[in-house]
């Protein structure tokens, strides 16, 4: 996210006065980051097949009432909490296709097209919960890749305020990022489809 000079400065400050206990800093804090979810929201939900019954507006509520609501974390900065909000993200809208998908036939599956930044050769349509399985395999193998792929992928985050939130230099993250994108892809290509309907 360009925008990452005085108003990156203004929210990492509110956001430790937040955790500090100051009530007046959650007040400031909310039309910056609430605007910052809603941008990661509709980024995230433009991949997404057109008649997703999930909206963008109530994904960004819902992740912002999670969000409000983690009066145990002492927040570092502004990528410390939106990395946090990755993780959110990506448990809505996987329990969203969990649900949906209790309602369907698993061949009318909760669909989403993988974005160019997983750096499939062709586009394609992947299954959400199995993305987010394969994804929980690849963290229980490499930790570190698990969190790239949630925070680029689920996060939008790029590739400098990734390492800015795993404390890790962009060229680690970029070398992790595609050895993740490989084995997500070997992992999702190997994998059945589900009976034909």
């Amino acid at each position: 996210m360009s925008d990452a000079t005085p108003r990156s400065n203004d929210v990492t400050q509110l956001l430790v006065s937040w955790s500090e206990g100051d009530p007046k800093a959650l007040e400031a804090l909310t039309p910056l980051v609430y605007d910052e979810l809603r941008k990661l929201a509709g980024r995230y939900l433009r991949r997404e097949r057109p008649d997703h019954t999930l909206q963008s507006t109530a994904l960004v509520h819902e992740a912002y009432l999670r969000m409000v609501d983690q009066r145990q974390v002492r927040w570092q900065n502004r990528a410390h909490f939106f990395g946090v909000a990755a993780q959110i993200i990506r448990r809505i809208l996987v329990d969203h296709a969990r649900s949906h998908k209790v309602e369907k036939r698993r061949a009318d599956a909760v669909k989403l097209t993988l974005d160019e930044a997983m750096a499939v050769p062709e586009v394609r349509q992947v299954d959400l919960v199995a993305l987010d399985d394969s994804l929980s395999s690849l963290a229980s193998l490499d930790p570190q890749q698990g969190r790239i792929v949630e925070l680029r992928f689920f996060g939008g985050l790029s590739i400098e305020e990734t390492a800015e939130v795993l404390g890790v230099s962009p060229a680690t993250v970029k070398r992790d990022w595609a050895s993740a994108k490989a084995w997500l892809y070997r992992e999702m290509t190997s994998q059945p489809c589900g009976p034909n309907p």
